[in-house]
């Protein structure tokens, strides 16, 4: 069998990538067909001088976002895989729990703990004589909350990766006299790019289409102006035109993300037996890594759940409704549940063609994939409200329409989870078991599929625990009488009863914190 042959994709690989990709771009064409309608409307709408204020001032808090994510991201993941951090099995599930945290409920944790007024305010007024803390309302607070509670999109993938990686290559550059900082830049980071380009992507495009943090922070943004749009007139076309714009800078993020990836290889190409690497040795640095490891889980983690827990004290008080409760945590697991089985499997071609068989066609249908993620979520949602009442109504407020919108919705997140692992894979194993006769299914199963499974899991729990809390496409879709934890506390929050969605909240947590552990811990030393 010809190396061509090897490297040409297989026609069945195709089918699936593209069978994906074709319903996931139902939003493109709700767009189009509504942009269509007035053109010259809409075009007004993209030219104005407030359209392009709103593309910058998003572009640079999703940009800054992203770069602070990664930055604390790497030394956690550094951290917590690869040292003799003490501890690090319990801080690796605490660094990773912010994750679980609603955006729109961290922000306003945040604003209650950290405001002006909030409740630090209150402890330091009596014995400082506090009265008034700097403002949190703005960019510097968009992007601490954002920050904050995005940053475990990052750590996820480069945690999975460091812990796959072969330490060979740094004990030979090692063995060549290079320091270990020189070893890192040179020959660990470098392996590492498609797991932070795969986590700092999905930073980026959920700064994008966050709608809550950045109301509640008073950060004018694209998706806040599409909300009042539709909110104000219900404009269609206006929203439409903003929600296409926003589709133009997705595709932007995505190319630039792709020139970021270096066509070398990520997987191990000695011959041998790969094996773990022997922790570092923190030495004097030992207690600095613990203080930034308890600075970020205070912030992150500690802060929001005290708040959490106050709220929740005051509404056991009010004799919350359990059985309400109960009901809602086993519809936000089934949904959630189905979500990730459902997205993991319709991942799969997309990442096994991007990762093994890049071309034009990968890229697109790859690209495609990724737009559910970076639309505002009710666009989707109206997306599938106009396709259930106009094409499928038998699906219409069906389970099963709430599923298929969670899976055009996060996506992106199995699809970059499973690409950083198959890139970690050799492909000279694939090609082997080619050569002697194995088809590509049998191929995919035997040797493709063992190998990347962490990627698979990581994919399918990433898509789970963003499920889980998912608000919008919940209160559009959800069939009647379907109540999930999300919508139990967004019904409180939004009327001003924070205690009573606080419980709520913490369940929400309790229900995120198992699968998470064991994502987390999978590959620890």
């Amino acid at each position: 069998m010809t190396t061509a042959a090897l490297r040409r994709p297989p026609r069945g690989l195709v089918v699936g990538a593209v069978a994906v990709a074709i319903p996931v771009a139902l939003p493109l064409a709700y767009l189009a067909y509504v942009v269509a309608q007035d053109a010259s409307l809409a075009w007004d709408t993209i030219w104005r001088d407030q359209t392009l204020r709103l593309l910058l001032r998003s572009s640079a808090l999703a940009a800054a976002v992203t770069l602070g994510a990664v930055a604390v991201a790497l030394p956690l993941s550094w951290l917590v895989t690869r040292t003799d951090l003490p501890g690090r099995r319990v801080w690796t599930v605490l660094v990773t729990l912010p994750l679980v945290i609603p955006s729109y409920i961290g922000a306003y944790l945040m604003v209650s703990a950290l405001g002006p007024h909030g409740l630090v305010q209150d402890l330091l007024a009596e014995p400082f004589g506090v009265q008034r803390l700097p403002s949190i309302y703005g960019f510097f607070g968009a992007w601490l909350v954002l920050t904050l509670f995005t940053y475990p999109l990052v750590l996820l993938t480069v945690r999975a990766t460091l812990a796959r990686l072969d330490p060979q290559l740094e004990e030979a550059a090692r063995g060549m006299g290079r320091s270990g900082w020189s070893t890192y830049r040179t020959v660990v980071l470098p392996q590492l790019m498609p797991a932070i380009g795969a986590g700092g992507l999905l930073v980026a495009l959920y700064v994008l289409s966050d709608f809550g943090a950045v109301s509640i922070l008073r950060f004018d943004s694209f998706t806040r102006a599409i909300y009042a749009s539709y909110r104000a007139s219900f404009d269609r076309i206006g929203a439409a035109s903003l929600a296409a714009l926003l589709v133009a800078l997705m595709f932007v993020v995505l190319w630039l993300e792709g020139r970021t990836r270096r066509r070398f290889a990520y997987y191990r190409t000695a011959p041998g037996a790969a094996r773990r690497p022997q922790p570092v040795r923190l030495g004097r640095w030992r207690w600095p890594a613990l203080a930034f490891c308890a600075t970020v889980t205070l912030l992150a983690l500690v802060v929001p759940v005290s708040v959490l827990v106050y709220w929740s004290l005051q509404s056991v008080a009010g004799d919350p409704n359990w059985s309400e409760i109960s009901s809602a945590a086993v519809d936000s697991v089934t949904a959630a549940g189905l979500a990730a089985v459902i997205g993991a499997v319709c991942a799969m071609p997309v990442a096994m063609l991007a990762a093994r068989y890049p071309s034009r066609l990968a890229a697109v249908i790859e690209r495609v994939t990724f737009t559910g993620y970076a639309l505002p979520h009710i666009v989707v949602a109206l997306t599938l409200v106009f396709f259930g009442t106009r094409v499928a109504l038998p699906l219409y407020q069906t389970l099963a329409m709430l599923v298929f919108a969670f899976v055009v919705l996060l996506l992106p997140l199995a699809v970059g989870a499973m690409r950083a692992s198959l890139l970690q894979v050799s492909p000279r194993l694939e090609e082997a078991a080619r050569s002697v006769g194995r088809g590509p299914l049998a191929v995919l199963r035997t040797i493709t599929a063992p190998l990347a499974a962490g990627g698979v899991a990581a994919g399918a729990a990433l898509v789970f625990l963003t499920a889980v809390k998912e608000l919008p496409a919940t209160l559009v879709l959800a069939p009647i009488g379907f109540e999930t934890l999300s919508t139990e506390i967004w019904t409180a929050t939004s009327v001003g009863f924070y205690e009573r969605g606080a419980i709520p909240s913490l369940v929400l947590l309790l229900i995120s914190a198992p699968p998470l552990y064991l994502l987390t811990t999978r590959h620890q030393p």
